[in-house]
């Protein structure tokens, strides 16, 4: 009873405080400020520990829970790719460094409208290859992300295997946006988040000159053959969920080892209440899990 309250409290607060603010009418500045204060809501766990660092010369965070992690998990944050940084995703980077052992590294990725595609991309590869030269091999790499950095987790694989590199152990993608033409979006009773109209803004924000059929921008237009383990999470309650759906349809469909979790009557990206909302810590649960069972020792 009390955990059905928390959710019900958890999705009026996002739809009362951080939805109106995701509106194409509120200037991008002013959402990055607003935003960072809003995610002060979600909160790491006691013990987690956090790094300033520079890897493959783009700032990011590190984050470490206990001794001598195993691994590490290249964490990719969302936000439409014009808001968020590694320090509003603390909470959930927290969690996962607690649940799946590694340290996680966030980048905090050049964003839209001052850098368009493909700076976003271009940073996450540089991570990539910073992760490499620290001493690190690839099947001891997992690469994850939310919304948008899910889609961008995806791209980043494609591009690593198009060169003919080596790729990440797994992939891990919450609420992933791989459809920046929004022509399949879905139509929830409820949307406690994301606006159709603000996402669209981003979307063109993001791509510049580029056509939102891009597969390196919207990877549902691509080949996705050949990529590592993938884990698919969503909640019912979102425009994403076909994005979610067509990606893991696509995945299985090019015999990538795909899993997709809807979760009933929760939002986009819940993970982030992880450590306040049970379902939304079982989630980052069954993600740690993924990540540690395709890491190499």
């Amino acid at each position: 009873m009390l955990q059905h309250v928390l959710e019900s409290a958890l999705r009026q607060t996002m739809n009362r405080l951080v939805r109106p603010v995701l509106n194409p009418a509120v200037p991008v500045p002013l959402q990055r400020r607003i935003v960072r204060q809003a995610y002060r809501s979600s909160t790491p766990p006691r013990g987690a520990k956090f790094e300033n660092i520079t890897i493959g010369g783009v700032p990011a965070t590190r984050t470490t829970f206990g001794n001598d992690p195993r691994g590490a998990v290249l964490y990719l944050h969302g936000g439409g790719y014009i808001i968020g940084s590694s320090s509003t995703h603390r909470g959930i980077t927290g969690h996962l460094a607690k649940t799946t052992g590694c340290a996680i590294v966030t980048p905090d990725y050049r964003l839209a409208p001052e850098f368009p595609f493909p700076a976003a991309l271009d940073d996450a590869e540089a991570c990539w290859n910073g992760l490499l030269e620290a001493g690190l091999k690839p099947d001891q790499i997992a690469v994850a992300g939310d919304s948008a950095g899910g889609g961008l987790s995806v791209a980043l694989a494609m591009r690593l295997r198009d060169k003919g590199l080596q790729f990440p152990a797994s992939l891990t993608a919450f609420s992933p946006w791989i459809d920046l033409t929004q022509e399949q979006l879905y139509a929830p009773e409820i949307e406690p988040v994301l606006q159709a109209s603000w996402t669209s803004k981003a979307a063109r924000l993001y791509a510049g000159k580029e056509p939102l059929t891009n597969p390196l921008i919207s990877p549902i237009f691509g080949d996705l053959s050949g990529l590592p383990p993938l884990l698919i999470q969503v909640g019912s309650q979102e425009i994403l969920l076909n994005d979610a759906e067509r990606l893991a349809e696509a995945a299985s469909r090019n015999d990538v080892e795909t899993r997709l979790e809807v979760y009933n009557s929760l939002w986009h990206v819940f993970q982030v209440h992880s450590g306040q909302l049970d379902r939304a810590t079982a989630a980052l649960e069954t993600a740690g899990e993924h990540i540690k069972r395709h890491l190499a020792d």
